[in-house]
C-alpha cells in the first residue's frame, strides 16, 4: 500500500482527491493547512510515500513547506496542484526535486502519471533509506575483523578517514583482501551515508559500453540507445562512487573521467547539456597503478587525482594470528544465510587453516568455510571437511633454478599459479631483472609481465 499526504485547503477538491486515492488503494491523510501539515511530516512523524500538494495555502507556500521539508532531510516524493502555473514556481519546484508541478483544473490522465510516477519513486527512496540504515549498522570500523597489528593499522585507519569529508581515495590489496568492504565502510561510516553508494566493477564492463555505464546516454545517441540512460556518476550524486579494479579502465575513458571529477560536471553521450555532481570517488585495483602510471598504461594525472588519500589492504597470509577469527564470523553469518548450524572448529582445522598460504586471501576463506558449512556431518567443522589447496606456509622450499634449466616436480606438489611464479623468477634472475628482456623471453608484453609480477611480488628493472 502507498501512503500519501494531502495538502488541499479547499475541502471540497480535498475531500474527492482523497476518496478517489483511497479507491485505488492508497493510505491517505488529508491535511488542509500547512500548520496541519507540519504537524502530520514533523511532530507525527507520518512518512508517506508520496506528497500531493496545493500550492497556495492560506497560511503558508507548498514551496516553502517542501523545502523545509528538504532541509529535514526527508524523502517522499511531491507532485504540485495550483491554478497558476508560473515559471518561476515552476523552476522552484523542479529545483527543490518536485516529481511534477499540475494546474487546476486538473487533467486526470496527467494527474494518474505524475502519482504513478511519484509513488514508484517514493518507494524507491524508502528503500534506499532501509538499505542505508540496514549498511549503517553493519559496516563500522570494527567490521575489518582481526586483533593483528596489519588489522588493527587498518581498522584505525578507517576510523579516522570515516570522519574526514574526503573527495577521493585509493584502496590497494591483493584480489580478495577486502576493498569492497574498506569501501562500504568508507561510505556507511561517513558523512555521506545516507546518500546513494553506488559500485562499478571496470573489468567486467565491456570497453564499447563503459562511457554510457559511467556517463549515461541520450535517447538515439547511438545504436540501440532507445530511451535516456542515467550513468553511475549521476546515479551517485551527493553520495560515493566506488570504482573497483579501476587499473582496467581505457585510457580514453581514463581522460574523461579525470575531467569529470575535476570540474564536477560532465555530459552525458550524445547530451549537449552539462550534469553537475557532487561525489566522492573512491577506487580500488589489485595492480600497482603508482608503476602503471610511470609505465604509462594508467594516467599519471588521474592517479594522482584519486589517490589524495591512501589505504592498503594486507593480504591474508600476513595476518595469520587473524584466520580463526575471521573463520568464526564467516560461520556465524553462513549459519543464518544458509540455515546450517555449525557451532565451532575443531583444534586441527584452526591448525590447518593457519598453514596455508590464502593466496585468495579472505574472499577464499570464506568461499573454503561456505563449502565445508553445507557437506559438514556434524555440528563442528573437523580438518577433513575443508579442502584446502597445497599447504605452502610449512613446505620446504625449492631449489633455486640455475642456468636455462628450470626443474618443477609433476607430482601434484606445485600449482599452476607456482609455477608461472617459478618461471618468471627464474627467467628475471637469467636477464639480471629487466623487465623487457624478460618479456620478450616469455612471449608477452611489458604490460602484461609487470601485472603478474605484482601477483606474484615479484620485482624487476
Amino acid at each position: 500500500m502507498t501512503d500519501l499526504l494531502i495538502i488541499e485547503d479547499e475541502k471540497l477538491l480535498g475531500s474527492q482527491l482523497k476518496k478517489r486515492f483511497e479507491r485505488d488503494g492508497w493510505d491517505v491523510t488529508l491535511a488542509t493547512s500547512a500548520a496541519e501539515a507540519r504537524f502530520f511530516l514533523f511532530k507525527s512523524r507520518l512518512d508517506p510515500d508520496v506528497v500531493l500538494s496545493d500550492l497556495n495555502l492560506p497560511d503558508g507556500n507548498g514551496l516553502d513547506l517542501l523545502e523545509e521539508y528538504r532541509r529535514e532531510d526527508m524523502k517522499a516524493e511531491w507532485v504540485f496542484l495550483s491554478g497558476y502555473g508560473e515559471a518561476p514556481n515552476i523552476k522552484r519546484a523542479i529545483q527543490l526535486g518536485a516529481v511534477d508541478f499540475l494546474t487546476k483544473p486538473m487533467d486526470e490522465g496527467k494527474l494518474d502519471l505524475a502519482m504513478a510516477a511519484a509513488a514508484r519513486g517514493g518507494k524507491a527512496q524508502k528503500q534506499i533509506d532501509r538499505t542505508n540504515r540496514k549498511a549503517a549498522s553493519k559496516y563500522g570500523p570494527d567490521s575489518f575483523i582481526g586483533q593483528s597489528a596489519p588489522a588493527a593499522g587498518v581498522r584505525k585507519l578507517l576510523g579516522k578517514l570515516s570522519s574526514v569529508p574526503f573527495t577521493s581515495l585509493l584502496i590497494h590489496g591483493e584480489t580478495g583482501t577486502g576493498k569492497g568492504l574498506a569501501a562500504r565502510i568508507l561510505h556507511y561510516g561517513g558523512v555521506r551515508a545516507g546518500q546513494p553508494l553506488v559500485e562499478m566493477n571496470c573489468a567486467a564492463i565491456p570497453t564499447e559500453l563503459f562511457e554510457s555505464e559511467l556517463f549515461g546516454h541520450e535517447a538515439g545517441s547511438f545504436s540501440g540507445a532507445k530511451g535516456q540512460h542515467k550513468g553511475l556518476l549521476e546515479q551517485s550524486d551527493g553520495g560515493t562512487l566506488f570504482l573497483d579494479e579501476i587499473g582496467e579502465m581505457d585510457l580514453a575513458i581514463q581522460a574523461k573521467l579525470l575531467k569529470a571529477i575535476e570540474e564536477r560536471e560532465f555530459r552525458r553521450v550524445g547530451g549537449e547539456k552539462p550534469i553537475r555532481v557532487d561525489i566522492q570517488v573512491l577506487s580500488a585495483s589489485n595492480r600497482d597503478l603508482r608503476q602503471m602510471a610511470a609505465d604509462g598504461s594508467f594516467r599519471e594525472d588521474l592517479f594522482h587525482r584519486l589517490s589524495v588519500f591512501e589505504l592498503s589492504l594486507p593480504p591474508l597470509r600476513d595476518r595469520i594470528g587473524d584466520i580463526e577469527e575471521l573463520a568464526r564470523a564467516n560461520i556465524t553469518e553462513l549459519n543464518a544465510s544458509c540455515g546450517t548450524g555449525i557451532t565451532g572448529l575443531s583444534a586441527q582445522l584452526v591448525d590447518k587453516l593457519c598453514q596455508y598460504e590464502w593466496p585468495g586471501n579472505v574472499r577464499e576463506l570464506r568461499n573454503v568455510l561456505e563449502r565445508a558449512v553445507l557437506l559438514a556431518d556434524g555440528p563442528e567443522l573437523q580438518a577433513d571437511d575443508v579442502m584446502l589447496g597445497h599447504q605452502r606456509v610449512s613446505a620446504p622450499q625449492p631449489a633455486q633454478p640455475s642456468g636455462d634449466v628450470l626443474t618443477i616436480p609433476l607430482d601434484g606438489s606445485v600449482t599452476l599459479d607456482e609455477a608461472e611464479c617459478r618461471l618468471m623468477r627464474a627467467v628475471l634472475e637469467r636477464e639480471g631483472g629487466n623487465v623487457v628482456a624478460t618479456a620478450r623471453m616469455l612471449g608477452t608484453t611489458r604490460e602484461k609481465l609487470r601485472y603478474r609480477m605484482q601477483k606474484h611480488n615479484l620485482t624487476g628493472s
